[in-house]
């Protein structure tokens, strides 16, 4: 960052309003015009300047675009960090600043209801498919239950939810981590997912989207992976792990929650899975082929699934990383 765009940036109101905005929570475009009583066109010429300056990110899902602070975390630079904590204090001491983003922040309350009966909408359209699937395994409190103890009582530090879907792991396991990474290829579920995650701190959460097989992320950025149902959908799961291992460090974890090997056609033609489960021996040549070494797994027995909770933990890095296709951006 440079301190001449940055404090031109920052002399905008509209501009110091969003800035404080993107703080509490990741909003869209028409979210930010909607809340700020503005046209979108001119919400994002002054996006625009924010991102140039380097005090925001925006990043594409679909057709939207989403935009997030780029400042106020531990990974921030030493000038955004400095940002952040004048527009705070500008809040505190600043009546009339503090007044204007009191009103903004009571906005957000629209958003967030927006989200949440969108979310229920999609849940009306796809409950009876994913109520069918249910019935088929071992229920979900159960299998919650079993992954936590499987992750053990540690920090799980810096994790990725692969394939994250509606976000619930990454809500339940937010709270033991130093930050979440909701990662997943469909814009429809992250839009889900971050109507579940919106109430957690906006510094502690991150939505990306992307495909597995390609995890757009550097080498060796992650204590913990999670892949909870999602191994199934992967044509090739060696090439997914052998990405799961690129991206955490020496000694973190992974966590494949999936089915057993069973033979139920219908999920393959009428729920797209890829792969009909994973027996032991596959999976745990997978793990180790990886890269991790693979703990024993557990089994919660269902009719007629069986779900399996395979761990390993990273034992180095590999020999030579390879490129890695950026996140998706506007």
């Amino acid at each position: 960052m440079r301190i001449e765009p940055t404090l031109r940036a920052l002399a905008d109101t509209t501009r110091l309003r969003i800035v404080r905005l993107l703080a509490h929570m990741e909003l869209a475009v028409g979210e930010l015009a909607q809340v700020l009583g503005q046209s979108q066109p001119r919400v994002s010429r002054h996006v625009r300047i924010l991102c140039d300056a380097g005090l925001a990110e925006r990043r594409k899902e679909g057709s939207w675009v989403f935009l997030r602070s780029a400042i106020g975390e531990e990974r921030a630079p030493p000038l955004g960090a400095a940002a952040a904590r004048l527009l705070a204090a500008a809040e505190r001491d600043d009546a009339q600043f503090a007044a204007r983003c009191a009103e903004d922040r009571r906005h957000l309350a629209a958003i967030r209801s927006a989200r949440e009966n969108s979310a229920q909408a999609y849940f009306a359209r796809h409950a009876a498919e994913w109520d069918t699937l249910r019935s088929l395994h071992t229920p979900d409190g159960s299998v919650e239950a079993a992954l936590s103890r499987a992750l053990g009582s540690a920090s799980l530090g810096e994790l990725l939810d692969v394939g994250t879907g509606t976000g619930r792991m990454a809500e339940l396991f937010a709270p033991r981590a130093r930050h979440v990474t909701a990662f997943d290829m469909s814009p429809e579920m992250l839009r889900i997912a971050r109507t579940r995650l919106q109430d957690l701190p906006a510094e502690q959460v991150e939505l990306v989207q992307g495909d597995f097989a390609a995890l757009p992320f550097a080498a060796a950025s992650f204590d913990t992976l999670l892949f909870h149902q999602v191994l199934h959908y992967a044509q090739d799961p060696a090439l997914v792990l052998g990405e799961a291992a690129r991206v955490t460090r020496p000694g973190g974890m992974v966590a494949v929650v999936d089915f057993a090997a069973h033979d139920r056609e219908e999920l393959r033609s009428q729920h797209a899975h890829a792969r009909l489960g994973f027996s032991d021996e596959q999976m745990l040549a997978l793990l180790s082929d990886s890269g991790f070494v693979a703990a024993p797994p557990e089994a919660l027995p269902g009719k007629p699934l069986t779900v399996k909770i395979w761990t390993g933990r990273r034992a180095g890095l590999p020999g030579a990383a390879k490129p890695t296709r950026k996140a998706e951006t506007a």
